[in-house]
């Protein structure tokens, strides 16, 4: 029964999107995140945040994880496993409109001011890669740009030897992650320093050689 279901809301999340805007004739590039794009990362985290999350989040939970938990992660840029998307903008420099990332650290999820991380390295003979901190710009939701993020990191993790991936998605991430293929494993809750909690979803993936 719990299979039946799983499927179903598989093919529930495939179909919720495909509902996506058609990609504009603009060129997205995907490259790997360097330290001086960490002032942009910082605006499109707080704007992918602060205006994608609000249907599943109160306002005290969100500043509350900004503070504490949501956040740039310098290792991951440190790792080159951290890629952001870039567009043409008016100018000579293109603009970053999302990021993620995938790591092969123990760290599941948080920025570099969560106090719970764990840097120590993983074992892909035995453990899972972890996806890590994808957020996209309002504006540019629902255009393709956070699959072509995930299919780099996917990629990067599987040339890195791993066979099964894991993250901790925001409840406003799980479907887009189920319409990837990820399942749910467990609901967690994480304490926040301003006296609220963050409920994320842990997932997990079998990937393979593409």
């Amino acid at each position: 029964m719990r299979e039946a279901l799983v499927r179903i809301q598989n093919e529930e999340a495939r179909i919720s999107w495909k509902q996506t805007k058609p990609m504009t004739a603009t060129k997205v590039r995907i490259r790997n995140a360097t330290p001086v794009d960490i002032p942009r990362l910082r605006e499109v985290i707080e704007a992918s945040v602060r205006g994608l999350q609000t249907d599943d989040y109160s306002p005290a939970q969100i500043d509350g994880a900004l503070q504490s938990v949501y956040g740039v992660d310098t290792q991951l840029i440190a790792d080159k496993t951290y890629f952001v998307a870039e567009v043409p903008e008016p100018g000579p420099k293109p603009h970053i409109v999302a990021c993620g990332g995938w790591s092969k650290r123990k760290t599941l999820y948080g920025g570099d001011q969560y106090a719970g991380r764990e840097d120590s390295l993983l074992d892909p003979r035995h453990d899972a890669g972890k996806i890590r901190a994808f957020f996209v710009h309002p504006e540019w939701v629902r255009r393709g740009i956070g699959g072509m993020i995930l299919e780099a990191c996917e990629n990067a993790a599987i040339a890195g030897g791993f066979a099964r991936l894991e993250m901790g998605a925001t409840l406003s991430g799980v479907a887009f992650y189920r319409a990837k293929g990820y399942v749910e494993l467990e609901r967690q809750v994480v304490p926040l320093s301003n006296g609220e909690s963050l409920p994320i979803v842990r997932m997990a993936k079998e990937v393979k050689k593409r």
